[in-house]
């Protein structure tokens, strides 16, 4: 009762003279309530035991200034400590991040982008063909047999939510109405085999082959959906590993997730104009770059089976011949000439950037060993690399011309490193510290309601005290515990990554949400896990959780409240909320928890045109053939412009998830 109390007087009080004696008291209390809050879910979910210095009421720092005039509590924006080993140019290298990031021609389709699957608020807000049936996981879970909506192509719908409906969502005993293992999460590419990248096409020359994942209608392919949900971007900077399994490591090899434990990941260096030299590279702070590095080659969101990073590499930065041109920067799309990274490049009314070819970004961007040389890489039948010394027959100079697809510039393949550094940088200014919470921690007590204030006190206290015990989980003020601070001093091998392996403390907590037959995340048949997820924002990013099984944000709570374990195997504590405190606790998380920024694609949320693909015209039941003749028929695309925009946003916010 006592912490409640001073707790009440703290909120009433604040801005007087008197929130200079009660503020740090105050933060002692939350922290402890927030400790408090952990033992009484310790048998599932235990907190880690950060310092009191490691939990703030500052906002988060400002991309780029460690060191500001009023230095937060937290530590700055991560970034690799050897970065300057790579870079020479970090206005070039963000430019490089943007532009790779929105850039439809980045996927084999010529359509498929990064951003794709991260548009609206980082995340994704379509609702036609957007059900995976439980496939692309392990092998062993593998089902491709759609549940919700009875195929491929369904428009969901509001009453399709939550995934597992009960008759009381307040009692998890209750008589189960609906279940399914089936994921609502992102399309990306239609099935196919790569037959080769061609320097300066944006469509990879592919063969459409069956799906064998169901992703048809009668015999017709339609695109792809990826396993998981499709997680925001924005803040992902703060993450200590990325992905919902946590597989993306925060040490950067250069060339593909897994960190320090891939001993055989190598990039080369130019060591001379004629020698190339295998080398490995190591950056840390560094798990965006690492994940850039798998949807690239992922066969359900962006490219053809069988492609390679280098082959994406000789794609882009390649001539052919002296006729046709290297790919010209987002060539398909509209940059808004008031864009906040790229708008002096814009060609205005005509697509893509002034610069004429990615080339000349990476040329500036990124020191000359890692793209200057006069070698070339050949690779064999089973994927081995050789270097051939110096290139006599002309084929092939630093100014890039045409080569065998069998053999790679310098450039070509070290495009895993320049794009996984690039976008790194670029999501790393995607930073979201302005919403009415930060507002109402820097001193303005009107930033929040009441009601979102009753929220914000559901958030940090603990069950016992009528509470949520939310921030057990998602720490203030990043919202999760598997951020990069608080993750501070946990060793980390990569290869058995004790962030992940330990189930007991809290970065990679099983939730509950589904079987681990269904899908294990980082643990394994028995035991489901996964990273527990920023919170910013989240009034935005629906549909919710690993599997995007719950539309609202009423819809968790309920989820919370009755003791989560939706899996039938949790027994973790029922909160035993009012209506009242579930109502406060979800306008907290929806307006507490908003950046207008965001909300508006005010800078740096700004962004180029894109055009997406919103399923097919038609339904789960019939879909017209395209004309592709090339292999399996694939289905005619519906695509949705999403119109480029500058610095200073929108004044109507694009509709979120089904509307709701």
């Amino acid at each position: 009762m006592l912490i409640l109390i001073l707790f009440w007087i703290y909120l009433r009080y604040k801005t007087t003279i008197i929130s200079r004696y009660l503020r740090p008291l105050a933060i002692f209390i939350i922290v402890s309530v927030a400790i408090a809050g952990g033992g009484i879910v310790s048998a599932q979910v235990t907190p880690n035991p950060a310092p009191l210095n490691n939990i703030t009421s500052l906002p988060l720092p400002t991309p780029g200034d460690p060191t500001p005039a009023n230095p937060p509590l937290l530590t700055a924006v991560p970034q690799p400590s050897n970065l300057a080993d790579f870079v020479d140019d970090q206005t070039a290298l963000l430019k490089l991040g943007k532009a790779l990031f929105w850039d439809m021609q980045l996927g084999s389709d010529g359509v498929q982008s990064c951003a794709s699957c991260h548009f609206h608020a980082g995340a994704d807000n379509r609702s036609k063909n957007q059900i995976n049936p439980g496939s692309g996981l392990l092998e062993s879970l593998k089902d491709i047999t759609f549940q919700v909506g009875g195929g491929a192509n369904y428009q969901l719908t509001a009453a399709d939510f939550p995934f597992h409906k009960l008759a009381d969502p307040n009692d998890r005993t209750s008589t189960v109405i609906s279940d399914t293992n089936d994921i609502a999460s992102s399309q990306g590419v239609f099935n196919s085999v790569l037959k080769n990248t061609v320097p300066g096409q944006a469509v990879d020359s592919t063969t459409s082959e069956p799906d064998p994942d169901g992703f048809q209608v009668n015999g017709i392919n339609v695109r792809r959906v990826a396993p998981r949900n499709s997680p925001t971007v924005i803040n992902a900077i703060f993450n200590k590993l990325q992905f919902w399994d946590g597989r993306a490591k925060e040490t950067f090899n250069g060339v593909n997730p897994k960190g320090a434990a891939d001993l055989s990941a190598k990039v080369y260096k130019a060591t001379k104009p004629k020698e190339l030299t295998a080398v490995s590279v190591s950056l840390n702070n560094s798990s965006i770059a690492s994940l850039v590095t798998g949807p690239l080659l992922s066969e359900f969101e962006t490219s053809a089976n069988g492609r390679t990073l280098p082959q994406i590499g000789a794609k882009f930065l390649r001539k052919k011949g002296q006729k046709i041109k290297s790919l010209r920067p987002l060539a398909k799309q509209l940059v808004d000439p008031q864009d906040s990274v790229l708008g002096s490049d814009s060609r205005s009314r005509q697509p893509g950037l002034k610069i004429a070819s990615y080339d000349q970004l990476i040329r500036k961007a990124f020191k000359k060993q890692w793209w200057k040389s006069k070698s070339i890489i050949q690779v064999d039948s089973k994927g081995t690399p050789t270097i051939l010394a110096k290139n006599d027959d002309g084929n092939e100079s630093e100014e890039g011309q045409t080569l065998p697809a069998n053999q790679f510039s310098l450039r070509d393949w070290n495009f895993s490193l320049f794009s996984g550094l690039a976008m790194q940088k670029y999501i790393s200014t995607l930073v979201s510290d302005k919403t009415p919470f930060d507002q109402f921690q820097a001193g303005n007590t009107n930033a929040l309601t009441d009601q979102e204030k009753s929220g914000l006190s559901v958030f940090v206290n603990n069950g016992v005290n009528g509470g949520g015990s939310c921030n057990v989980c998602h720490a203030i003020p990043e919202f999760t515990t598997a951020s990069v601070r608080r993750t501070a001093g946990v060793a980390s091998t990569d290869s058995t990554d004790p962030l992940i392996n330990n189930p007991t403390n809290g970065f990679f907590p099983n939730f509950g949400v589904t079987p681990a037959s269904d899908d294990p995340g980082a643990g394994n048949i028995t035991t489901s896990r996964f990273k527990a997820p920023a919170l910013r924002n989240i009034g935005l990013t629906a549909p919710y959780m690993h599997n995007g099984g719950m539309a609202t944000l009423e819809q968790v709570v309920d989820f919370y409240n009755r003791g989560r374990g939706d899996d039938g195997g949790r027994n973790a504590p029922v909160l035993n909320l009012t209506d009242t405190q579930k109502a406060d606790l979800v306008a907290f998380l929806k307006n507490g928890l908003t950046d207008q920024r965001v909300l508006l694609e005010k800078a740096p949320f700004d962004h180029p045109q894109l055009f997406i693909p919103n399923g097919h015209p038609g339904n789960q039941s019939s879909v017209t053939a395209s004309g592709n003749t090339n292999g399996t028929p694939t289905a005619t695309d519906q695509l949705v412009e999403i119109p480029a925009v500058g610095r200073n946003g929108v004044t109507n916010p694009k509709p979120n998830f089904l509307g709701l």
